[in-house]
């Protein structure tokens, strides 16, 4: 294992430490590094909260700031963050509007963020993303996986929360982005834990993941590599059959890198997975390309589709300054 690292049991420390000094302008760490929250917070606001186990950075702490989230709740690697993380994030964001946590589907973080949301004795609403459309439950997951829609719910909904839309509305907003995003990722290659010194699966030279997690879950089937088009091809399929119950017309596409692969192959990926999409009549009006939402350092990408309407698109182009994202401010 090759890593840029001291020791492995402070690499989480050390590497919030770089990221809150690297964005001081921005964001700031809780206590006992708990929580990321934002360095200036407004007033009388709803706080949007989220976190999940390390190693898919970006999300969740690239994401705190204006326009998207208060607090960000940072576990170890590919580990839930516990319950008092989420409280602590609360107590340092809350301005008296409510609280709203956004939570990937996944057994560990569902179960302490609702552990939370019990024990933190405040106003709490939940939105569970769960846009992976690879398969229906995994090792970690009743029910789908919620994979890269999630940043696009953590935006929509962090500049309706700037706007000053109230708990409620903003619980309604986050849970129709989700219905209205898919993704499916495909990995070329393995991540390596750091605790762990060794690659997490063993996959060969010449085959593919097809439908992977981002923590290097199996997905559909294991399979000989293909070409761009026909992955671009399978996915796309997958993701638009599944939005059938949505006005598929106009889109937001997001391609998103898993930690390990270039941005010149992410571009790529975007002009095959454009040219199916216009194949199948759809258009694309909002783009987004990168690494945002990473397995560590994982080969391969995803795909994810929001089917857009006016009330969406206009929080996706509402301004946002966060450490990952940074438009019209």
């Amino acid at each position: 294992m090759k890593k840029l690292i001291n020791d492995v049991g402070n690499v989480l420390a050390e590497s919030l430490d770089g990221f809150a000094a690297a964005h001081a302008d921005i964001v700031t760490l809780g206590n006992e590094r708990k929580f990321v929250r934002r360095q200036r917070l407004k007033s009388g606001k709803v706080a949007l909260i989220s976190g999940g186990g390390s190693g898919h950075e970006p999300l969740h702490a690239g994401f705190v700031g204006h326009g998207m989230l208060d607090a960000a709740c940072p576990g170890q690697v590919f580990t839930s963050p516990t319950p008092d993380q989420m409280i602590g994030a609360a107590e340092a964001v809350d301005q008296g509007a409510g609280v709203l946590f956004i939570v990937k589907n996944y057994e560990g973080d569902v179960m302490n963020f609702d552990m939370a949301k019990e024990m933190a004795g405040r106003s709490i609403a939940t939105v569970v993303t769960d846009d992976d459309v690879a398969v229906e439950n995994s090792l970690y997951t009743t029910g789908r996986r919620g994979v890269a829609g999630t940043l696009v719910v953590e935006k929509v909904v962090g500049a309706a929360a700037e706007k000053g839309a109230d708990l409620d509305t903003l619980k309604a907003l986050g849970d129709k982005v989700n219905q209205r995003t898919r993704s499916m990722g495909v990995a070329l290659t393995s991540c390596t834990v750091p605790a762990a010194g060794k690659p997490t699966f063993s996959i060969g030279e010449d085959e593919m993941e097809m439908g992977v997690g981002i923590h290097g879950e199996p997905g559909r089937r294991r399979v000989k590599l293909q070409s761009a088009d026909h992955i671009a091809s399978e996915m796309i399929g997958a993701i638009v059959g599944d939005l059938a119950a949505a006005k598929t017309d106009r889109v937001l596409l997001f391609v998103n890198g898993f930690g390990g692969t270039p941005l010149m192959e992410l571009y790529l990926m975007y002009h095959a997975a454009a040219a199916e999409l216009e194949k199948q009549g759809v258009k694309i009006a909002r783009s987004l390309v990168g690494s945002y939402v990473t397995s560590l350092d994982m080969a391969g990408c995803s795909l994810t589709v929001t089917a857009l309407d006016d009330e969406i698109a206009q929080y996706w182009d509402a301004p946002v300054h966060t450490a990952a994202l940074r438009w019209g401010v």
